[in-house]
């Protein structure tokens, strides 16, 4: 059973006068999952049974112009949705630039940026075949936050008490109190057991690693974006997803107090409440993502008429299919990806330019110029608000990049 654990706040620090005095709180220390062998209820089995059919889909279909086409913006959609839940809001325009040019970036945009490459190191290591441990664990956090302004955190398992909710200065009226720092090592080392199982729904496994991680909250700061990589190291390893990163985080923050209420649900035993509520948002997600991948090759198809139809193989063609996996292109990055020269390829660029499929990032220099699609990112944009708008992932119509951002205030559980 789990347990509450009696713990002393010794004081100090800052805050009301209450907050600076001693007292004892409780601690929540969760049950050890890595022989978890629990039956699914009926209503999260077929949830999950549902999921893995949707999301399995996804992986069969015939989509886009080629896999990086739909690869590419989804797992960025997965990491901008992901950054979202915590407060951290930037374009995905804005993301692209800071990950091109990090230095020239702002805090949160270079958060934001660094939360794609640390899902890019979450699926390599869900991809590598040995078992996972908490080594990896530890690199995707040091990935998630170097360079922010959280680095001290990075890759370092907490030695205090963190907790959640509240006002800040003590956990004293805090919503949730994750386990003393003593008992994270063990926890951490039951978690990797379970994530290295085969013998689970694949779902209902993700399911349950995200929630015991995020109750476990193991580090300073950065514990929800990292948990949500764990999601995708699980369903990576078990090869439901071998190609494309279904954008579940982008569906979970859309409803984000009803996920925080989920993983409040499985702290509390109901635990095929949150795998049933976590499964439907997986197939949501699936859904949202052969929406976009369709709404991509709508685009390209667009823009690839407007620039004379260009034949299959010429640079113009290549760098206009390329764009959703290379997003900002300098003649030096197309020369290299599509084997031509420099000289060949600023001249395809400033083609597209005058044909408006193009836009230069840097108005007025002839040279070091980069150039983007701001109708592709507009696009992704309005992919993310219209998951927001109708909270479950269904589009039925192309997004359109008029529609506003979303604005809408969050919980945030990290």
């Amino acid at each position: 059973m789990p347990e509450l654990v009696d713990c002393l706040w010794e004081g100090g620090g800052y805050g009301a006068r209450k907050d600076r005095k001693p007292f004892r709180f409780k601690a929540y220390v969760p049950d050890p999952i890595a022989e978890w062998d629990n039956p699914l209820a009926v209503r999260a089995a077929d949830a999950v049974a549902q999921a893995t059919a949707f999301v399995a889909q996804l992986q069969a279909a015939d989509i886009g112009q080629d896999l990086e086409a739909i690869a590419g913006p989804l797992l960025r959609a997965e990491a901008v949705g992901s950054s979202f839940i915590e407060g951290l809001r930037a374009s995905n325009k804005r993301v692209a630039l800071a990950a091109y040019e990090p230095l020239a970036a702002d805090g949160t945009a270079r958060a934001v940026a660094n939360n794609v490459t640390a899902m890019e190191r979450a699926i390599s290591h869900g991809t590598k075949g040995a078992d996972f441990d908490v080594d990896d664990l530890l690199d995707i956090h040091r990935v998630l936050l170097e360079g922010t302004s959280e680095t001290r955190f990075a890759g370092v398992i907490r030695t205090d008490q963190n907790w959640i909710g509240g006002r800040g200065a003590s956990p004293a009226d805090a919503a949730f109190v994750p386990p003393p720092p003593d008992r994270v090592p063990g926890l951490l080392d039951d978690l990797v057991q379970f994530v290295n199982r085969y013998d689970l729904p694949a779902v209902a496994q993700a399911a349950i690693g995200h929630a015991q991680f995020e109750t476990i909250h193991p580090f300073g700061d950065g514990n929800g974006r990292t948990g949500r990589c764990l999601i995708h190291v699980i369903l990576r390893r078990r090869a439901l997803t071998p190609l494309f990163v279904p954008p579940v985080s982008v569906v979970l923050a859309a409803s984000a107090r009803s996920y925080v209420a989920g993983l409040t649900d499985f702290r509390e035993g109901r635990v095929d409440d949150w795998i049933g509520a976590f499964a439907d948002a997986l197939s949501a997600s699936a859904g949202a993502a052969r929406s976009l991948s369709e709404h991509i090759d709508v685009l390209l198809a667009e823009l690839i008429q407007r620039a004379g139809n260009p034949r299959a193989d010429s640079v113009a063609r290549r760098i206009i299919t390329g764009l959703p996996a290379q997003p900002i292109v300098s003649a030096e990055i197309a020369a290299d990806r599509y084997h031509v020269t420099p000289t060949a390829a600023r001249a395809a660029l400033n083609r597209l330019q005058e044909q408006a499929v193009l836009v230069p990032t840097r108005v007025g220099r002839r040279r070091g110029r980069e150039w983007i699609s701001d109708e592709l990112f507009q696009l992704l944009d309005a992919f993310e608000y219209d998951i927001a708008r109708t909270g479950d992932g269904r589009t039925h119509r192309a997004p359109s990049a008029t529609r506003p951002p979303r604005n809408t205030a969050v919980p945030k559980p990290e």
